[in-house]
């Protein structure tokens, strides 16, 4: 069930934001704002929508992460990184099949604009911060849990629009690897599955360094729903 879920999701992620660049390329009528929206709202969708089911990892670097700091089950990692890799590629096919689309165009997802040194670092700054927001909203019982979709989504349309015009970003392994089977062009490749895997993990070390306080138990947040904290307060003020 978890890894259908992951299928399905990875799947519209992939469809939705590399179908909106193939849209722009082929009709223009997207813009490159609409684009970073795009990858913002699928992932939000994705989260909220079957989140409670699988974790809605939909990426392997995420899943490694996760496992590194014992928020995820050793064993289920090979079958949700195959399950993962499976959708994009199926979904990096369907818009073969739906889409006249050249090697040149490529869905300008794994081709560096300029020096590979640059992409690295840039994609290796927007996983950190890409990891350190997920750790922060979905494995710290202290945030507002209801938010995370929200927030992930929103992270990923920022690093969209900072760093898509230099390299397209990835953040995700599956994301890059999937349409690059399917068209076979490997040019660059390296530079997103590397600067993903490196940022990532930098981002969970990073998150964990300063999850730990100081503060005595009675000072934290006793719930973790924005929802259930609104409505005592609510109750309180009557």
């Amino acid at each position: 069930m978890e890894e259908g879920t992951e299928i399905i999701g990875t799947y519209f992620i992939i469809f939705a934001g590399c179908g909106a660049v193939v849209v722009n390329e082929i009709y223009g009528s997207i813009t490159f704002p609409g684009i970073s929206l795009v990858w913002g709202l699928i992932v939000m969708a994705m989260v909220y929508s079957v989140g409670h089911i699988s974790g809605a990892h939909f990426n392997p670097v995420v899943t490694i992460t996760l496992t590194l700091f014992q928020h995820f089950p050793l064993e289920q990692v090979p079958i949700y990184i195959a399950a993962q890799m499976l959708g994009s590629i199926l979904a990096g096919g369907t818009l073969c099949l739906l889409f006249d689309i050249s090697q040149e165009a490529y869905f300008r997802l794994t081709i560096p604009v300029g020096p590979h040194r640059r992409s690295l670092i840039l994609e290796i700054i927007i996983s950190y911060l890409f990891l350190f927001v997920i750790s922060g909203v979905a494995t710290d019982n202290r945030a507002i849990g209801e938010l995370a979709g929200i927030t992930v989504g929103m992270t990923i349309l920022l690093n969209v629009f900072v760093a898509g015009p230099v390299y397209g970003t990835s953040m995700n392994p599956a994301r890059s690897i999937g349409p690059a089977v399917v068209m076979r062009v490997y040019e660059g490749l390296w530079i997103y599955v590397i600067g993903s895997i490196v940022g990532t993990i930098m981002g969970g070390f990073g998150y964990n360094l300063i999850r730990f306080t100081d503060k005595p138990l009675s000072e934290l947040p006793k719930s973790t729903s924005f929802i259930k904290t609104l409505s005592r307060t609510r109750s309180n003020a009557r």
